[in-house]
């Protein structure tokens, strides 16, 4: 079964490649998708309307699943944002199973384009995210979302980390002492047409051969 969410702030995307948790370092990293721990993930921030439309379709997913032994209900897999009081979701495909390594996530963009497998999504953009519910019951009960596919509606550039405040000291002005070079005059199309410069007249001479100065 699966469900379109539309319109939702991307978090954390990892899904150009496969990653996995290393404990050393604290942070995910790439990795082959032949690992065991493998996977594409994707979390993504929902307003409260938003969560609920999605929590009901799990819901109904679950209910379809349940298993007489099963609990009357899954787990909530949701997080509250405090800052925004919005809830994140996370989407999460594994990039093998029993070995086979699986098809990574399609991307495309808002025409419906498909963008290349390594395309790097950013967290902020705001994409519509394709999920399959996979409900399931072992050591608790929930409805798991396997990636499917992301279409990105609005695409935001990637921040760059800068380390450094801003302190006393040289800036890129210092680097030209003559100053940057005046811009090239630029045509404008919404203006009037240039007016022709009056030519000059030749100086004319005097009985006594003395020259006249002439948006």
């Amino acid at each position: 079964m699966t469900h379109i969410v539309n319109n939702v702030e991307a978090l954390w995307p990892r899904i150009n490649r496969t990653y996995k948790f290393d404990s050393m370092e604290r942070k995910s990293v790439p990795c082959d998708a032949n690992d065991p721990a493998a996977s594409y993930e994707l979390s993504f921030k929902l307003d409260a309307t938003q969560a609920k439309d999605l929590w009901n379709a799990m819901l109904s997913a679950y209910t379809e699943s349940k298993q007489p032994d099963w609990p009357a209900q899954p787990n909530n897999p949701f997080k509250k944002d405090e800052d925004s009081g919005k809830y994140i979701a996370k989407a999460k495909l594994r990039g093998n199973y029993n070995g086979d390594p699986t098809a990574p996530p399609k991307q495309y963009d808002a025409k419906g384009n498909k963008l290349d497998a390594d395309f790097m999504l950013t967290t902020g953009s705001t994409i519509n995210v394709q999920v399959q519910f996979v409900p399931y019951n072992m050591r608790e009960a929930g409805v798991s979302l396997r990636l499917r596919a992301v279409q990105v509606v609005k695409y935001v550039e990637m921040a760059e980390d800068n380390p450094f405040s801003a302190v006393d000291g040289f800036t890129s002005e210092e680097a030209n002492p003559f100053g940057a070079a005046p811009a090239a005059k630029q045509d404008d199309p919404f203006g009037l047409p240039p007016v022709a410069e009056k030519p000059k007249e030749a100086p004319k001479a005097s009985v006594d051969f003395d020259d006249e100065i002439p948006f």
